[in-house]
């Protein structure tokens, strides 16, 4: 399962009994994640130029997971009724959710959040399937490969585009003068302005406390989300197209 995008560098995980409900119950599942995961590509310049708001991969990915493959957005609204009375109502919004015949999975694209953004997701999976509406709970997010490779993808990037001062970076975005400053002054220590540059941006950017592998694997340590079964999946540095 999930073989040919293991062979691409992804890595995959499941837990609690995950892997068994995909391969006897809803194997279909894997195939449409497989199969939009194999079509990913980051041009690095997307990397570079971000922005407000998700990313352009980002939004690439909820595209072919909602219309091509009908991974929907779903509230869950959970009552509590006692004699008739509701006592209680709490909703679990999800980013995508789909029900097949023999289960229902919900899932969540965690790019680049800050990582309690992971706990919130573990805690709504627990619930939903403490509930029995939810089959398996999936996160698709920064890959330890990609995320240990990122500061050697953008100086590689910056060496690529002649990038070697603050002013060449104005065709891809325009720093702010606190990021200005500071990467000039990483430049002066590194003696280099790719390198100085993209130890800055990422630390900025894509810094340990936003969403990547290791930050999950924590959570998992400590029993996050146990005991809904899990699909883990990292996207890996080899989808990043210099």
């Amino acid at each position: 399962m999930f073989d040919r995008i293991r062979t691409r560098g992804f890595q995959v995980e499941t837990h609690y009994h995950a892997e068994a409900i995909l391969t006897h119950d809803i194997p279909i599942a894997a195939e449409e994640l497989e199969r939009m995961l194999l079509d990913l590509v980051i041009p690095a310049e997307e990397l570079v130029r971000g922005g407000g708001g998700e990313g352009l991969m980002t939004q690439r990915m909820r595209k072919a997971l909602s219309e091509a493959y009908g991974w929907k957005k779903h509230s869950f609204e959970i009552k509590k009724i006692v004699d008739g009375v509701e006592k209680e109502s709490v909703s679990h919004q999800i980013d995508h959710v789909k029900r097949f015949p023999r289960g229902t999975i919900a899932l969540e694209i965690e790019w680049n959040n800050k990582d309690p953004f992971y706990d919130r997701d573990l805690e709504n999976f627990k619930r939903l399937h403490a509930d029995g509406v939810i089959s398996i709970g999936a996160i698709i997010t920064r890959g330890s490969s990609l995320h240990e490779s990122m500061r050697e993808l953008m100086e590689r990037f910056a060496s690529m585009h002649g990038i070697d001062s603050v002013e060449k970076l104005s065709p891809f975005y325009r720093p702010t003068e606190r990021q200005a400053e500071l990467y000039v002054r990483a430049a002066a220590s590194s003696g280099s302005f790719p390198k100085g540059w993209s130890d800055a941006f990422v630390s900025d950017k894509f810094g340990e406390s936003t969403t990547h592998w290791r930050k999950l694997e924590d959570r998992l340590r400590r029993g996050v989300g146990n005991p809904c079964p899990l699909l883990l999946i990292g996207i890996p540095k080899d989808v990043v197209r210099l």
